[in-house]
């Protein structure tokens, strides 16, 4: 027991005497840190310092902790006092796929040296570093040396996968792991400023080091575009120029060869970055190149990430300043766009050292294929697209009604931290409802759903009852842009393409044909403008007119027979302010 206290003392008041060295910095250069290593390292690192807290979130999929380590040199971790002392929060996600692991060892160094070091310590005076050390835990875990085929080191890695084989960078808006669950908890406890989730790409040959995919600014508000664009990423690329790591955007390739140009990566909500923005925080996916040693990407996100913090706390107002303006704009905003497309027609040049790309007869194959010459490096410009343009909009509206039956949305939405409001009774109001006429679904599965797309709704303004319980979600709060781009159907990563409301695409109740054909006269006598729609609908269509289920089918469906819920979208949209009993 003495001894204990002996130790707790001595880890208190002598940091410097604490080996901190990490399992990377120990090992030969081409070995990452293990999960349980790293939260071993970051409870010495806890117990050292009095700057340094470790948080458990809750348990994962894996049944092992999510830890966020907070570095704050005034010792205050509570997020709302941060806040209030106008300091900035940059979170670092490490091993969202773990065999992507130099930012688990890039970050144990930076946490620490940033610590002993006065002169990046002060640069913490107004930053605070929130560190998930290692995110996908179950991928970790499941360590071993060959599934990242293409890849140059370290000896041994994790997985992609969870514990459930979810690709967790796929997960932030459908939030099927208790991974996905937490960060959502530690990304809206905390409010990060700029968010950082670091990576090793996959792809093309060539002389550089880092790549780097920035939030698509298109899709950020124009404060925080315009910093983004004009001083950040400058000041960003200008330090690893310096730092002999000269960096290029993502090598998203428009054709075989990076001289046909790259494309910006246009992030959906599903993936870290892209949720990111649906709050204004400015999103960054550092890619190392995986054909470089692992010594140099580790090195090469260390520096990015120095260079991050200088940038924060050189611009520690600006991007406060910039983040304000649009949250209090977005409250507003009327008008959001749902779906992009890229703007061939905007191009820039950008400088990049490639490696020659030649051909030559496959020794498997006996085809001509594709190799990189590295005894033939040059320096060259090649395009680069990074415009993209609204193709759907859509109105924002006063207030979305949701049946309190679709509990999973609800408690996604209170996951999140949405304001929910609840009826005190039965109410029947008019509200605009969407149809689905029309959609695709992808025919393998896609992250564990049949994911849908390109999806075409009709709009119908009707009395819907919604019961007592039933929930009214305002769009007056800083959950906007998620509101929308989960509850509207059109959104790319909405909550219906993720088929969340898959129920409704069946219909329930049918006829019998030999028993609806009177009923189905009369109807027709009843509505004269309907027997025109069906004669025209002969005329116009062989098959239709030598088919008589079908014929009977479209009176059906024309009637008031036919469930009105069916493919009826089940969450509505309120459009004028109504006094409504919450």
């Amino acid at each position: 027991m003495l001894l204990n206290l002996l130790l707790a003392i001595i880890l208190t008041t002598a940091p410097d005497s604490v080996d901190l060295k990490t399992p990377y910095e120990k090992g030969n250069g081409n070995q990452t840190t293990t999960y349980q290593e790293a939260i071993d390292w970051y409870t010495r690192l806890d117990q050292a310092y009095e700057e340094v807290k470790m948080v458990p979130y809750g348990y994962t999929d894996s049944g092992r902790l999510l830890h966020l380590v907070l570095v704050s040199t005034d010792k205050d971790f509570a997020p709302a006092s941060v806040k209030q002392k106008n300091k900035r929060v940059l979170l670092i996600q490490n091993g969202i796929h773990p065999g992507e692991p130099e930012g688990i060892d890039a970050t144990m160094m930076l946490a620490r040296d940033y610590l002993q070091h006065k002169n990046l310590r002060r640069q913490l005076d107004n930053v605070v570093l929130a560190i998930i050390p290692v995110y996908n835990i179950g991928g970790a875990l499941n360590r071993n040396s060959h599934t990242r085929t293409n890849q140059n080191g370290p000896e041994s890695y994790g997985f992609r996968g969870n514990a459930r084989n979810y690709d967790l960078n796929r997960d932030f808006i459908k939030t099927d792991s208790r991974n996905a669950v937490l960060f959502h908890h530690i990304f809206r406890d905390w409010d990060p400023d700029v968010f950082i989730d670091n990576h090793t790409s996959n792809g093309a040959d060539y002389q550089h080091v880092m790549t780097l995919i920035p939030t698509q600014h298109n899709k950020l508000h124009p404060h925080l575009a315009r910093y983004l664009q004009q001083t950040m990423l400058p000041a960003l690329y200008q330090g690893m120029k310096k730092g002999k790591f000269p960096m290029v955007p993502y090598m998203d390739l428009r054709g075989d060869t990076p001289e046909s140009g790259t494309v910006a990566f246009l992030e959906s909500p599903r993936y870290s970055t892209g949720y990111a923005a649906l709050y204004h925080t400015i999103g960054f996916m550092p890619e190392t190149h995986m054909l470089k040693p692992f010594a140099q990407r580790v090195q090469a996100t260390y520096q990015l990430m120095q260079h991050m913090i200088r940038t924060v706390h050189r611009d520690s107002d600006r991007i406060a300043a910039a983040r304000a303006k649009a949250k209090q704009e977005t409250l507003v905003q009327q008008e959001f766009a749902l779906q992009w497309q890229l703007d061939t027609s905007k191009v820039e040049k950008i400088p990049f050292l490639g490696y020659a790309a030649k051909y030559k007869p496959s020794e498997v194959t006996g085809q001509q294929r594709l190799y990189y010459d590295r005894n033939a490096p040059y320096p060259t410009t090649i395009p680069y697209y990074n415009t993209f343009t609204p193709t759907t909009k859509v109105q924002k509206p006063v207030a979305y009604l949701i049946p309190q039956a679709w509990q999973e949305v609800i408690e996604h939405l209170k996951t999140e931290k949405v304001q929910l409001k609840r009826l005190l009774k039965d109410t029947t109001i008019t509200v605009e409802n969407y149809y689905i006429r029309d959609f695709k679904t992808s025919p393998r599965p896609y992250e564990g759903h049949y994911l849908h797309s390109d999806v075409q709704v009709q709009t119908r303004s009707m009395e819907r009852q919604f019961l007592k319980g039933d929930y009214v979600v305002y769009l007056n709060q800083e959950t906007n842009r998620y509101l929308l781009e989960t509850l509207e159907p059109q959104a790319t990563d909405s909550f219906f393409n993720w088929n969340y409301f898959d129920a409704v695409l069946m219909q329930k109740e049918y006829f019998s044909s030999y028993v609806f054909e009177d009923l189905a006269a009369e109807i027709l006598k009843q509505q004269p403008e309907l027997r025109q729609q069906l004669e025209k609908q002969k005329q116009q269509d062989p098959a239709f007119a030598q088919n008589a289920r079908t014929q009977l089918e479209f009176v059906y469906r024309h009637s008031r027979h036919y469930e009105y819920t069916h493919n009826l979208y089940p969450v509505a949209r309120l459009m004028q302010h109504l006094k409504l009993p919450l």
